[in-house]
């Protein structure tokens, strides 16, 4: 009974893991690069100077701004600078010439030390990971529900991996180096049991995250069908007074800050929201960083009366409940960690794309192997090993053009932000057809290869096109810009080397069979 047990397990595993393996390798990949979303953009974006500055005084220049660009507005939001982020952004929604409209939004990009208007290229940045990592791409809401359908599969195949290794530790500290599928299989159990918590995690937490889309029933029931009402009593909107129609000074909004920390306990401020500026009722609202604290609380937030500064409201203390989902919500995101654990993070993230990776070659290379002697692949192995090299080495190859499409494209460019988007794709897609005209090992060594010259060749593209190079950002400390470029040509310069490891087992491959074949020619000439 337990044999059965542990081989329908293992059943199970194999299949789920084949199945949602593709979509799960790029959720994972594009996840991990999402851990550095603010720093890919920053190197997106490089016009965007990085200062020096507190939030006050980037506030100061914000609020002076927005008073001469912006005073007839109804609405003014600011998104602070930070380490991460260096840029000032304003926004400010129009007053709509009817009752009932919406009124259109203008953004804007300061210097948060001199206030000055700066023109940054259209760039998704490394928002296009984050955003494709659970909405692949896809409308509202098919790519979450895919997504968090991969993400079940996922904590299902975590949990019969446990079951059917039953030596899991064990194997664990055995490596056979050059043993073929034995090597990708010692791998395969290495990297899933040295983060074996942080896979748990990231796979519940994203189930917890998204729990009220896929379980709604509690909800439904409880508020009688009224999903809105549920997420109001959750998530409870700040009031915003009514137009009094006599016009007022603002109050200076720097001081308000401090007096928002003090409520937080020292807690951060990430943006300001100021409803009906320049009126006798004008508020202002300043939510907290979540970056400053594991647990994540979208609602938490000071309210002060935009001209006698006076506190008008603050968030109440979250529910023992809500503060446990906020967590994990913190846990999955990871926006508290400190560079350190950022990398920790980030290095989780690759080990579990990798666990991925080697668990699809492991399913082929089995099967393959009943092959060898006839030298015919089945239709369907071929294409699992097409959809393996076009997933894996094709999803780096588009990276890499993603960025390189970043600093090709004229700046001037229409839709340019779009362009970037579909040249990731143009690039993916021309992988897959690549894959099926190139045979399998030949395809993996071309694919890295050609990803291996791409990363390599991001610094020296950098700094053939922008002033921003290498020589300038280790001169100038910003550390982000020339982390990007360092990180890139490190991961070509691993990518170099898996190509010529494959390509050199691929000789050493060919020499055996071509020594097992004269042995057997030799044999029938005896």
């Amino acid at each position: 009974m337990k044999e059965g047990f542990r081989q329908a397990m293992a059943w199970l595993h194999t299949w789920a893991g084949l199945t949602f393996g593709w979509l799960l390798f790029a959720i994972f990949l594009t996840g991990t690069l999402a851990y550095f979303k603010d720093e890919i953009s920053h190197w997106m974006q490089p016009e965007i100077p990085a200062r020096a500055v507190t939030s006050e005084a980037s506030l100061t220049l914000a609020q002076n701004y927005l008073q001469q660009h912006a005073a007839g507005a109804s609405r003014w939001l600011i998104d602070l600078p930070s380490a991460r982020e260096p840029g000032l952004s304003v926004r400010w929604q129009q007053t709509p010439a009817k009752p009932g409209e919406r009124g259109q939004f203008t953004e804007k990009l300061l210097d948060a030390q001199t206030g000055s208007e700066v023109q940054g290229r259209e760039s998704m940045g490394g928002d296009f990971f984050y955003r494709f990592h659970f909405q692949l791409q896809m409308p509202y809401p098919w790519g979450r529900w895919l997504s968090t359908i991969a993400a079940m599969v996922m904590f299902i195949g975590l949990i019969t991996g446990i079951i059917t290794h039953k030596k899991i530790f064990k194997d664990f500290f055995t490596f056979r180096p050059r043993k073929g599928q034995r090597s990708w299989l010692d791998g395969h159990n290495a990297v899933g049991v040295l983060v074996l918590p942080f896979h748990l995690m990231i796979t519940y937490s994203s189930l917890v995250i998204f729990m009220a889309m896929v379980m709604p029933a509690s909800i439904l029931a409880s508020y009688k069908g009224d999903p809105r009402a549920f997420y109001a009593e959750v998530f409870p909107a700040s009031g915003t007074p009514e137009l009094a129609g006599k016009p007022a000074e603002l109050a200076p909004m720097a001081p308000l800050l401090e007096r928002a920390r003090a409520q937080w306990s020292g807690g951060r401020a990430e943006r300001l929201t100021v409803n009906n500026p320049g009126d006798a009722n004008a508020s202002i609202v300043v939510p907290r960083d979540d970056a400053d604290r594991v647990i994540y609380d979208a609602s938490s937030a000071v309210t002060f009366h935009g001209v006698t500064g006076q506190q008008l409201s603050a968030t109440p203390q979250q529910p023992v409940p809500m503060a446990i989902a906020g967590s994990f919500y913190g846990l999955h995101m990871g926006h508290f960690a400190s560079p350190v654990l950022r990398w920790l993070y980030f290095i989780c993230g690759l080990a579990s794309t990798a666990m991925i990776g080697t668990g699809l070659v492991i399913w082929l290379g089995k099967r393959q192997l009943k092959h060898v002697k006839s030298g015919v692949m089945p239709f369907e192995l071929r294409l699992v090993e097409v959809l393996n090299i076009a997933s894996m080495s094709g999803l780096v190859v588009a990276v890499a053009a993603f960025f390189w499409a970043n600093r090709l494209l004229p700046v001037e460019m229409a839709t340019r932000a779009d362009w970037e988007v579909n040249s990731f794709f143009i690039v993916w897609g021309l992988s897959v057809v690549h894959a099926v005209f190139r045979c399998g090992r030949a395809a993996w060594i071309e694919q890295l290869a050609l990803a291996a010259m791409l990363f390599c060749g991001v610094p020296l593209l950098n700094a053939l096109t922008t002033p921003y190079h290498l020589g300038v950002t280790l001169a100038q400390g910003d550390w982000t810009l020339a982390g990007f470029d360092l990180t890139c040509l490190g991961s070509g310069l691993f990518l170099a080397w898996a190509a010529s490891k494959m390509q050199r087992t691929g000789q050493t491959v060919r020499v055996a069979k071509e020594r097992a074949r004269l042995i057997m020619l030799e044999q029938k000439v005896n």
